[in-house]
């Protein structure tokens, strides 16, 4: 079993057998994905035009029905009315529940992630007794009351109150919450208020009845610009009255339960950006082979081609990465439940082990699904900006992922501050690595022609290389800032860049070696040729960053070497040929008419 810590990637060799593919679901994983396909393909798809005008009743409609099959309690125990899952297979249905719209994908993530996990994670027995069984049989959906118009990024500033009554018995909560996610046909809320002036907010469960509101009332539907059958309200509290044992966990807690809740947001948001790209990837390449100019279909030229290539290469590398988390996360829940902790527990410890990659892959997979729906509408010219067509709405839709479970710019600022909280704490050695990279600046570099008849190996190699490069810079970073490093944040997104940028490519290519073995080198060359575009993609991207880094906070000769250090560490000894490794991938989507990694 794979033990290797978060973060623990940019300081080891990883193998190709550590990692989990898709290709290695289970047949009852398989069955399961199946299924949420036909699901999609039935119910989602042939209505996009009603998600579009606002049907929140045909939202609804297809959350209960989403319940009926199960699918709203994959990873909850079968006590609470769960399917009791792994966290791999959870990712699965995620992936393949958000392919059609933005508008099921938001209120399905949404429900099942930060409206049914807290409780889970945090909750009483009774209290998981009481919701559980109701949230994941669509009996009862849950909104997750955290945004406050003066508190988004900073959430622990929230002004709403709760206030103990005087029988000691209740607490009065007093506030205002927006872009709530399910308020529109929610029965569950859980809400974060502070109790008089405690330094972090506390989390509450309670219920809503609309008939017997309690002093909760629901703004009007926001107008969005894309999840536009999304229930998206304000929840306004006025004297809500709520019993002490509706608080969640203890006082105080709220914020860890806020931070440790947008954990499972933010990878289960990449999965969700996956399937709805390989769709896009799929109508485009059908668009493509139909529509004639020229005398021709447009898929044979090569700037067409281009797109689809490097539309493919962003989703295949971001598969690899979410689900090669995935499995290291429900490796950890499976460790830890041997060790005899609770399931809760195990779950907990796992998503803030691997918050890092959590962090990394919200962020590769957000921007890889904007990316690919706004070459989507290129390929279909004119049309694409039609509403005729699946593109706009798409494009729409993937806008809000960069936005929601903590923007981009916070994602990647969090990526490097865990790191160095987590190399302060000694649980991962980043400065023993970080010294020897600085004394091999010093060392004169190695003439030998290297071995690289083995496939992927010098991809490999140079994944090594790009590790030395993030300890280079983000080593040389904290010496010269320390604790100050905080307030020079444009030089931590360079570092983040390298950091993410390394784990997407180590994925992408491990994926696809794991793939040449599991077939052959022929078989899997569309894989190989994604696996080296992608990485290609990455070394351009961080001698950029790199750059930018070194000359913000080294000077003279000390900036010399490192910029010598950046060209070392992303020199190929073979450059890769990029156009053809384009037409290979773009050749077999044109030719199967769909992605078919």
């Amino acid at each position: 079993m794979n033990t290797i810590k978060g973060g623990e990637f940019l300081i080891k060799e990883i193998k190709a057998e550590d990692v989990f593919i898709t290709e290695e679901f289970t047949e009852e994983q398989q069955m399961m994905k199946d299924a949420v396909i036909e699901f999609i393909d039935r119910e989602v798809w042939p209505h996009k035009e009603r998600f579009e005008n606002k049907d929140y009743d045909l939202t609804e409609e297809v959350m209960r029905k989403i319940g009926e099959m199960g699918f709203l309690g994959v990873s909850i125990p079968e006590q609470y009315g769960g399917i009791g899952m792994g966290f791999v297979s959870t990712m699965l249905v995620t992936d393949y529940m958000s392919a059609a719209t933005g508008s099921i994908g938001t209120a399905y993530g949404a429900h099942t992630g930060i409206g049914t996990m807290p409780i889970f994670l945090y909750g009483t027995e009774e209290q998981k007794m009481k919701y559980l069984p109701a949230l994941t049989s669509g009996e009862k959906f849950g909104a997750y009351c955290l945004t406050e118009p003066g508190a988004g990024s900073d959430a622990n500033s929230g002004k709403t109150t709760a206030e103990l009554t005087e029988d000691s018995k209740h607490y009065k909560i007093n506030g205002q919450k927006m872009w709530i996610s399910n308020a529109g046909f929610a029965e569950v809320f859980i809400v974060f208020a502070r109790i008089e002036d405690d330094k972090n907010i506390t989390a509450f469960v309670l219920d809503y009845d609309k008939d017997n509101p309690n002093g909760i009332t629901l703004g009007e539907e926001e107008d969005k610009l894309g999840i536009i059958s999304s229930s998206t309200r304000q929840v306004f509290f006025n004297d809500t009255i709520v019993p002490i044992d509706a608080m969640l966990s203890e006082r105080n807690k709220g914020f860890k339960i806020a931070l440790n809740s947008l954990n499972v947001g933010r990878i289960k948001l990449g999965a969700a950006c996956l399937d709805a790209g390989r769709r896009i990837i799929t109508e485009s390449t059908k668009y493509a082979n139909e529509r004639i100019q020229f005398k021709t279909p447009i898929s044979s030229f090569g700037a067409i081609q281009k797109k689809l290539a490097d539309m493919s290469t962003r989703i295949f590398a971001s598969d690899a990465a979410s689900y090669r988390a995935a499995k290291d996360i429900q490796n950890m829940i499976d460790a830890k439940l041997a060790e005899g902790k609770t399931h809760e527990q195990a779950e907990l410890d796992a998503f803030q082990e691997y918050a890092i990659e959590c962090a990394i892959i919200k962020v590769f997979a957000s921007e890889s699904s904007q990316m690919v729906s706004d070459e989507g509408i290129q390929i279909f010219g004119g049309m694409g900006f039609s509403k005729e067509t699946p593109m706009e709405s798409a494009w729409r839709d993937a806008r809000i992922t960069r936005i929601y479970e903590g923007t981009n710019e916070i994602n990647r600022l969090l990526t490097v501050g865990m790191l160095l909280k987590k190399a302060m704490k000694g649980s991962i050695d980043l400065i023993t690595p970080a010294m020897e990279v600085g004394n091999s600046l010093m060392a004169i570099p190695s003439f030998d022609t290297p071995d690289f008849s083995e496939v992927l190996s010098e991809e490999k190699a140079m994944i090594e290389k790009l590790k030395k490069l993030f300890l280079m810079v983000s080593g040389k970073a904290v010496q010269t800032y320390g604790m100050d490093l905080d307030s020079h944040q444009q030089l931590i997104l360079c570092a983040a860049e390298i950091m993410i940028e390394i784990y997407v490519a180590e994925s992408a290519v491990l994926k696809a070696e794991k793939v040449a073995k599991l077939t052959s080198e022929k078989e899997a060359e569309g894989q190989i040729a994604m696996a080296k575009l992608n990485l290609y993609n990455a070394v351009e991207k961080m001698n950029t960053v790199g750059k930018e880094g070194i000359v913000y906070f080294a000077e003279g000769d000390e900036q010399r070497m490192m910029l010598m250090g950046l060209k070392r560490f992303t020199k190929y000894v073979n450059q890769p040929n990029v156009i053809e490794l384009r037409k290979t991938v773009a050749s077999k989507v044109i030719a199967k008419n769909e992605y078919c990694f």
